[in-house]
Order: structure tokens, then sequence, then C-alpha cells
């Protein structure tokens, strides 16, 4: 099942993406006499997601009195999946190829992460603003997991069955402030905008292999630094075990696995992340410093 949030009559909804458009959840429970939550978050908090995708798959999308409520792509406005969850991790230095462009070792014995405040979030077309402090903001494209339940002290094997699916995911970084001091990593990490994320959650069965799967860095139309998920230090079962063993993961929660490579964000730039199977997430940039000199 492929889920959005999107823009309608003013209010930020949950909705299905299929082959016929976007079906907004407060469409297919007014037509239908269900009563799913329509807020993605809460979707995932209160457990009705495989309810959800269960009924869908069984007759929901095959359900004619529904065709008249699609919206088109070009209706549409994307908002971020969800504005509150309860936990973002990054992961940093995931490809050793990344840890290169930094001039560091990557880690190979336990991943190196850290967390991000729900302020930080946007969505696909928002705009990433440079903060004063910085003279020098990176950009990453990475792989997301969504955490579908609630879990601790998972080992690997398990992990597959937490995770309610994937997204795609722009993470910044104000790499000047970071390289001062190793122990500025959260303040780096955590200016208002420095993460994107949406427009699609894809629940885990729509992905094929996940370990096939490309993870592009775009600058202004052109790929910066692209690779796949197989080549990442520490899989995505691998860092859903390992942080459940820190702390209790919770529905909604987001694991941001780590970027093939950043990219150096300037004022006009548009940055994007490129996964396979995911449509574009694209953000643009503003530099405050350029903006306050006016």
């Amino acid at each position: 099942m492929k889920l959005a949030t999107i823009l309608k009559d003013g209010i930020e909804t949950g909705a299905i993406v299929d082959q016929k458009g976007i079906l907004p959840l407060v469409s297919l429970n007014r037509t239908l006499h269900k009563k799913w939550p329509t807020d993605l978050f809460q979707l995932l908090d209160e457990g009705e997601l495989s309810s959800l995708q269960k009924f869908w798959e069984s007759e929901g999308r095959e359900e004619a009195r529904l065709d008249s409520f699609y919206l088109a792509e070009n209706e549409v406005v994307y908002r971020p999946p969800y504005r509150q969850p309860k936990k973002i991790w990054g992961i940093g230095l995931n490809y050793v190829d990344h840890a290169s462009d930094l001039n560091e070792t990557a880690p190979n014995t336990e991943p190196a992460s850290f967390m991000k405040p729900a302020t930080t979030i946007i969505g696909d077309q928002d705009t990433i603003e440079i903060p004063l402090q910085s003279e020098r903001t990176t950009g990453e494209a990475e792989l997301g997991i969504i955490i579908g339940k609630t879990c601790k002290n998972l080992s690997e094997e398990e992990a597959e069955e937490a995770i309610a699916g994937y997204t795609t995911i722009i993470d910044m970084t104000a790499e000047d402030i970071l390289q001062r001091n190793p122990r500025y990593l959260t303040r780096s990490k955590s200016f208002d905008t420095f993460f994107s994320f949406g427009p699609w959650v894809l629940t885990a069965d729509e992905i094929d292999n996940l370990s096939d799967l490309n993870v592009a860095t775009v600058i202004n139309g052109e790929y910066h630094r692209k690779n796949v998920i197989a080549n990442m230090t520490f899989s995505p079962y691998y860092l859903t075990a390992f942080h459940s063993q820190v702390m209790t993961l919770k529905p909604g929660d987001i694991i941001s696995t780590g970027t093939p490579g950043a990219i150096v964000i300037r004022d006009g730039d548009v940055i994007e992340c490129e996964i396979d199977g995911f449509p574009l997430l694209t953000n643009h940039v503003i530099d405050l410093k350029e903006k306050e000199r006016g």
C-alpha cells in the first residue's frame, strides 16, 4: 500500500495512492461507512494500518463507489506524512564512500546515530532554510524506516515484522558547526527545516528486495552520489534491532538510514532524494543570510 498526507480543504489528511490516483481517507470512510483514522500517525499509533491494508487489498481497491473521489496528481499538494513522531533517529556514515567524503573512518562495529527534533520536519516542495549560523550546510538523500509497532530488544531476524514501511528523506547538517567539535552534532542537525520526508510511505510489502534499492542524492537535476542499500555497513533490519535495544521503539518512529553522499546546498538550489519505486522528494533551498541582506 502507498500512503501520503495531502492538503484537502485546508486540512492535512491521509490518503491512499494507487493507479487510479489519490484517494483521501475521509472520502473512503464517508462513502463506505468506515472509521479508520484519517491521520497517518494516528493510523500507525492505533495499530490500524494492517486492518486498513487487508481491507484495501481484499475489496477496497475494487470498490466502484470510490472512483469519483480520486484526485489526480496535479490536484494534490503533498504534506509531510506526519509531523509529530515520538522519535527521529539519524544514522551517520553508513556508507563507506560517504565517510571518505568527510575524511572520516566509517564505523564498522556499531552504528553512529543521533536524534533530531520533530521541529525539523518539512515535506515535499517545502523550503530548506540555511541558518544564519552556518556557512556550509549539506543535504543528503536517505531511505527512511517507519516503525509500525511498539517493540523492544528485537533480534535482527525479528526487526522486519516491526517495520510498517519506508519513505524518502533529505537530511541536513550544518557541517561547519559539526566540524568545530564533534560534540556539536545535535545542534548541527537540529535547525528548523533540516528533515524532509515523504511524499509517500510505502508499506514493506511494496518492496520486493530492500537491499536492491538504489538511493541517490540529486542536486539541481544532476546526480551527486548514488549507491545501493546492499552497500550499507549496517542494514535497515540491523539498525532497527540495534536501536530497539537502546530504547523502546514506538509506532511512527523514524530511522533515517544514512546517505550515499552529502552535497553542500546553497541559496537557489533544488535538492532531491531519488529511491527506486518512490516519487522524488524535492526541496528548494534559501539561505537566510541572503534573505537578511535583502
